[in-house]
């Protein structure tokens, strides 16, 4: 970061980091907790997840309020009106991981009365582990500004892509092989979705962190692996 002749500028900027840590720190545990609780059936857990995305909007408009306040005071130029720009991006994106773990958090108590599959959520589990460190990894390299940790997360966007789409078979299959099972698969394919688009935003962060280095857009193609909107369903063939 820039050190600035005038002192409380470096202390906005400063600030501003915090609070993008603090809201970091809020969506992986919100993350964690989430899918704790959707595999044990934790309601309780689920319940105090749900609450505890306030705190991230929260500090969203904390974040956007003094980075505007920063732009009418000091008119930032290059990469001080980067780090703005970045951080009021970054907040956005950690304030949508934060719904999307909410939204986990929900499936977890629609469907606590269910019996748990465990085989069809142990996927999910796998893609969420992977989720967290694609959050913690581009996190981090926001904190040390390093691009190629950053392209690092961007790349393996791809994965957790490919990940989702096994998943949305799996559960298609269970749905279409015992109807009984069709609330609590649509549950979990939500929640997985849900999972996928973390993965999306933790991505964008990676984008935002290139932008703030380098000082211009990431202009490559991201990698997808999600197919599956072409996924056709097999069903079961009858013995007649």
């Amino acid at each position: 970061m820039t050190e600035h002749i005038v002192s409380s500028y470096d202390e906005e900027l400063k600030n501003l980091a915090v609070k993008l840590t603090r809201m970091g720190g809020l969506a992986e545990k919100l993350l964690t907790d989430s899918i704790v609780a959707l595999h044990t059936s934790d309601q309780d857990l689920a319940l105090r997840t749900i609450e505890a995305d306030e705190q991230i909007d929260e500090l969203e408009h904390e974040v956007e309020e003094a980075a505007i306040l920063m732009i009418a005071k000091r008119q930032p130029m290059a990469v001080d009106l980067r780090e703005i720009i970045a951080a009021i991006k970054i907040s956005s994106e950690l304030e949508r991981i934060g719904d999307m773990a909410k939204n986990i958090a929900k499936r977890a108590v629609a469907i606590q009365s269910e019996i748990i599959a465990q085989r069809a959520i142990l996927g999910i589990d796998h893609m969420s582990r992977i989720a967290s460190e694609q959050l913690k990894d581009v996190l981090d390299s926001f904190a040390q500004r390093d691009v190629d940790k950053a392209m690092a997360v961007w790349h393996r966007d791809s994965e957790i892509d490919a990940m989702y789409t096994s998943i949305f078979r799996e559960l298609l299959t269970y749905m279409m092989e015992d109807p009984r099972s069709i609330t609590y698969s649509t549950h979990l394919l939500f929640a997985a979705k849900n999972i996928e688009r973390i993965g999306d935003h933790a991505t964008n962060i990676a984008e935002m962190v290139f932008y703030l280095v380098k000082g211009e857009p990431l202009r490559e193609q991201r990698p997808k692996g999600d197919t599956s909107s072409f996924t056709p369903a097999d069903y079961p063939q009858s013995d007649d």
